[in-house]
């Protein structure tokens, strides 16, 4: 497969944020009470994304190391400014939905997780496809979990109903709702033996800390001591 199509299918199957890293929860979590706001929230970090990987490769030559991290930092919240400004500007109606998880994309741990992983050590070129297919990917599991949520817990998805609304279970559109699908679905990866990272049975994905964690402490061997006791 060519090496930016194969980074482009990585993240949106094989390293999905969501269903397979777990990472990037708190919009995960807040913004899929819709399938709408979810789209939103999904293609405005895949924008951030995409820029970000792509700015931060090229200058990595050029930011010094011990500044690396704020360099970074100040390049993502650039890109979320201006995503911020065309937001309000042209989509104002979910610039207001979302409100403040636009500006929280900077704490994002997708985006910064991709500039430390992969950023660093590829090509501009290479880390846009990266950055597009984690968005793309980030964008498909907020839009399943925001259609999910939508129609059990309202009855309607983009405004198309599809259940009576006396039929609907209203706390699917409410934080524990969030949990509940997630979880759901987390088990169903889990049953079919999916990569995920609650499943530790599974190869964890390259530049990802998941999986069985503490497996890894559990292996450490302890260091002979060599502490005299005092008399």
């Amino acid at each position: 497969m060519n090496k930016y199509l194969e980074r482009i299918y990585n993240g949106i199957i094989k390293e999905n944020p969501t269903f397979i890293l777990m990472l990037g929860m708190c919009p995960t979590l807040a913004t899929t009470t819709s399938a709408f706001n979810a789209i939103g929230m999904g293609l405005s970090t895949t924008a951030v994304l995409m820029f970000s990987n792509m700015v931060i490769s090229a200058l990595r030559n050029v930011i010094p190391n011990r500044v690396r991290l704020p360099g970074e930092i100040v390049v993502i919240a650039s890109l979320v400014t201006i995503v911020q400004l065309l937001m309000q500007a042209y989509t104002p109606a979910v610039y207001e939905s979302l409100g403040i998880y636009i500006p929280l994309i900077v704490v994002n741990c997708i985006i910064l997780g991709r500039a430390e992983a992969y950023a660093l050590f590829n090509t501009p070129v290479l880390s846009f496809c990266d950055g597009l297919g984690m968005g793309i990917g980030f964008t498909f599991s907020l839009t399943v979990l925001g259609a999910v949520r939508e129609i059990i817990g309202k009855g309607t998805v983009f405004n198309f109903r599809l259940i009576p609304e006396e039929f609907s279970i209203g706390i699917f559109a409410l934080a524990p709702g969030a949990f509940i699908v997630l979880a759901f679905l987390a088990a169903i990866q889990n049953k079919l033996k999916l990569p995920s990272a609650t499943n530790g049975g599974q190869e964890v994905p390259e530049f990802v800390t998941s999986g069985d964690v503490m497996g890894a402490f559990n292996k450490v061997e302890a260091p002979a001591s060599d502490v005299k006791k005092e008399a």
